[in-house]
Formats: C-alpha cells, sequence, structure tokens
C-alpha cells in the first residue's frame, strides 16, 4: 500500500503540474477556512454549503478540508495520489452541482453562471498526478527512495 501512494520517479512534469494545482486551489480552500481573499470563513462557508446548496454536512467540511490542506500537501509532494484524486472528486462535484449549463467561464460577464473549464482543468491535472505521483523534490520520492 505505501508504494502504491508514494511511489514515483524523479520527473520535473508532476513537480510543475502539482505546483501549479496547488497555487491555484490553495485561495479556494483559504476563503473557505480562514476568510481569506474574501472568503466568509469556516462558519460561512458550512452554512452556503448545508443551506443554500443542500449539502450534507460532512461534505461541505471535507470540501473546505480538502481543498486547504490538499494544495499544501502537495506543495510538499507528500501522498501526491491520494490528495489529487481528493481533489478531482471535489472539482467533479462541484461540476455536477453547479456548473453544468456551461462550458466556458464567464469572463464578460454575459451568462448566468461560470463555465466548468476550470474545473475540468484541475480534474485533468489531478488526473496526471494521480498516475505519476509527485515527481521530482517530493516528500513521495523521498519516502519511496526508502522502501
Amino acid at each position: 500500500m505505501k508504494k502504491l501512494i508514494f511511489d514515483t520517479d524523479n520527473s520535473y512534469a508532476p513537480l510543475v503540474l502539482r505546483l501549479f494545482l496547488a497555487v491555484v486551489i490553495f485561495p479556494h480552500g483559504a476563503q473557505k477556512l480562514l476568510g481569506w481573499f474574501g472568503g466568509f470563513g469556516f462558519s460561512g462557508t458550512m452554512n452556503y454549503f448545508t443551506e443554500t446548496v443542500g449539502l450534507p454536512w460532512l461534505v461541505g467540511l471535507l470540501v473546505i478540508v480538502i481543498e486547504f490542506f490538499g494544495p499544501v500537501a502537495l506543495l510538499a509532494g507528500f501522498a501526491t495520489r491520494l490528495w489529487s484524486i481528493a481533489i478531482g472528486i471535489v472539482m467533479l462535484g462541484i461540476i455536477l452541482t453547479s456548473h453544468n449549463d456551461y462550458f466556458f467561464m464567464n469572463w464578460f460577464g454575459n451568462q448566468p453562471a461560470e463555465g466548468a473549464e476550470f474545473f475540468l482543468l484541475a480534474i485533468g491535472i489531478s488526473a496526471a498526478l494521480a498516475v505519476t505521483g509527485g515527481g521530482a523534490f517530493s516528500a513521495d520520492r523521498a519516502i519511496s527512495k526508502k522502501q
């Protein structure tokens, strides 16, 4: 099981993918957990998830945890496969619950909602990382070398 989770090579492509995914997803998690970047913080986000969207409390909590701690783990390259799969599942959930009417993002404010393209890109990056692991300069690499 340890090999399945941490095994990776010394490739630079996963390094680039995990750093960019982490940098893009972290602010969303920080909005939800801490209220940074104009977010509502934990209480406001949980209220939105449970009251407005109708998600179960546990699902809302998992989304917040995954979007905040997942990018931190990706920066370190720790358990890259697990965190990438979790982020991919969150992005898929967002598409299924919120962004199923439009493909393109709402760049010009001429559609009532955002599209799914950002989330599809995040899913693609997550899938690639689930296959490759953390790559170069990752905790995964250090752990897999000790096996």
